[in-house]
């Protein structure tokens, strides 16, 4: 079974009632970040100890939410980040360039129902945490291991840890067709982030419901 937020991009969700939600995105490192929403949201600069707070009055159906580093960006905006970097744009309308850690949101279809997910399926570059606040639902969700720093030598970038997808690009790794199973990279990353999705089928351990509507935060160094 593939992930629910995938589902999300394949099926039209236009028959699903909306709801406003919030998301409160906390910058708790001590450097600079330059965090990015899409597809709403885009990106800005946040200082340590700052929030980044985005009210959506209609509920947005799917949110990736991500961290980009060691950024520089001129006048117009334009410029580039070391990881999550958006084809050299302050405010995003393309995914961020791997690696990096994802936290995803997305209203399903399905018994009208949030799903919510850390993904290291683009790798790991900042510890993230995603916490719903709201409709009395409380499961956190983290990846705060030292990814980086025990990253393995074939999956080693500048700033971040690759997923084994971004770097051999096989079925094996990429579960683009045939069986889908865990492997020894997808296991490295799930000894140190035993909640986040690290292989495309890894929705059993790793994929987290609320009711729809729920607003949440998500820290950065949490």
């Amino acid at each position: 079974m593939k992930s629910p937020l995938s589902i999300l991009l394949l099926f039209p969700l236009f028959l699903l009632p909306s709801s406003a939600i919030r998301f409160d995105i906390q910058n708790n490192c001590s450097y600079t970040l330059w965090p990015a929403v899409l597809p709403h949201g885009g990106g800005r600069r946040l200082d340590t100890g700052q929030t980044w707070t985005l009210d959506f009055a209609d509920g947005p159906k799917l949110a990736k939410i991500w961290a980009r580093t060691n950024c520089t960006f001129d006048s117009s905006g334009r410029g580039s980040c070391l990881t999550g970097d958006c084809a050299g744009q302050l405010n995003c309308t393309s995914y961020g360039a791997p690696p990096l850690t994802k936290a995803e949101y997305g209203l399903n279809n399905f018994a009208h129902k949030d799903y919510y997910d850390i993904s290291v399926m683009d790798g790991f570059n900042v510890p993230v945490e995603m916490s719903p606040t709201t409709n009395g639902c409380s499961k956190s969700v983290r990846c705060a291991g030292d990814v980086v720093g025990q990253c393995p030598g074939d999956l080693r970038a500048a700033g971040g840890c690759h997923n084994p997808c971004t770097v051999y690009k096989t079925p094996e790794y990429c579960c683009r067709a045939g069986t889908c199973l865990p492997t020894d990279k997808s296991r490295f990353f799930k000894a140190l982030c035993a909640e986040a999705f690290t292989y495309p089928e890894d929705d059993p351990t790793s994929t987290f419901t609320c009711p729809e509507g729920t607003s949440y935060r998500v820290v950065f160094c949490p």
